[in-house]
């Protein structure tokens, strides 16, 4: 048996791993070894050989001692510790892009504007939290929209963290959370969504479904380059706001639903443009409001 164990440095000699390195290994608890009689460690040739050089290979892509110890026990497969490792790169990568093109907006902006940009985006962190603080608001606002809904809402509205930013993309991105977070947007948009206080809101889940309906109508039309007119994506937006309201589509409906409609608030004009310019798409905000002008053109008196 004795003859089948080697030394540390015999260990060291053989896998080309420092002395200190093994040591480090043993007390850790990944690579096991024997004490001889004199108290110095010893190891089995070929198990630890193999098992060195597997956690110097594992090491060398990155991973922990924990996660390496739970593929040599047999707790984990290699494939999947592999796979958790690429997918934290991913988010150090994203962390690191977002950085990059911060600096680079703070470092383009002029003189008199970094001061300003540079509390803009000090306050976020990075393209995750950001997404999830927007995410975040709007779950509060659209409450409560079945979860289909709200899904393809977030889908269609909220910016994906992106890969590569560009320093304009984080500076817009930036201003959506800034604006999520101010009490009196979220105010602006509730009176946009509702066209109202909601408190005549029988059926709030219904509205929302009727809405998204219509949005997605005037969003064909937009993308079609139509101005904003009578039509079934009108009537659609119409009927939702009645029906949810226990009413009938009258040309009086149409007249008070007109009055309650506040679209024109700065800050969710802001918020839609930054995210229309962001996602490259027509943004249910922008369909709303194409809503809105229809409307306003067929009940002008």
């Amino acid at each position: 048996m004795r003859s089948e164990l080697v030394s540390i440095g015999e260990l060291s000699q053989l896998t080309g791993v420092a002395v200190r390195t093994v040591r480090f290994y043993c007390d850790s608890g990944v690579l096991a070894s024997v004490r001889s009689s004199g108290g110095h460690r010893l190891f089995d040739r070929t198990t630890a050989v193999d098992r060195l050089l597997l956690i110097r290979r594992l090491r060398a892509l990155g991973l922990g001692l924990v996660a390496i110890g739970a593929v040599l026990d047999g707790e984990r497969a290699m494939a999947d510790a592999i796979a958790a490792e690429r997918a934290a790169v991913d988010i150090e990568l994203g962390a690191l892009a977002w950085r990059r093109a911060s600096l680079r907006a703070i470092e383009d902006a002029a003189p008199s504007d970094r001061a300003a940009r540079l509390e803009l985006l000090a306050a976020v962190r990075d393209g995750g939290s950001a997404y999830d603080l927007v995410v975040t608001f709007w779950r509060r606002i659209l409450a409560p929209t079945s979860p289909d809904i709200f899904e393809g809402f977030v889908a269609m509205n909220v910016p994906e963290p992106l890969r590569a930013p560009t320093p304009d993309q984080v500076v817009g991105y930036a201003e959506l959370v800034t604006l999520v977070g101010e009490q009196r947007f979220a105010t602006a948009v509730s009176q946009q969504l509702w066209c109202s206080d909601s408190a005549g809101i029988r059926d709030r889940a219904g509205l929302l479904a009727g809405v998204a309906d219509a949005c997605g109508m005037a969003g064909a039309e937009i993308d079609a380059g139509l101005e904003p007119s009578p039509g079934q994506a009108l009537d659609r937006f119409v009927d939702a706001h009645a029906t949810a309201r226990d009413t009938r589509d009258t040309p009086d409906f149409r007249r008070r639903l007109r009055a309650a409609a506040r679209g024109n608030d700065p800050r969710t004009q802001r918020y839609w443009l930054r995210t229309g310019e962001i996602l490259g798409a027509t943004t249910a905000g922008a369909a709303q409001r194409w809503l809105f002008d229809a409307l306003d053109r067929t009940t002008r008196t």
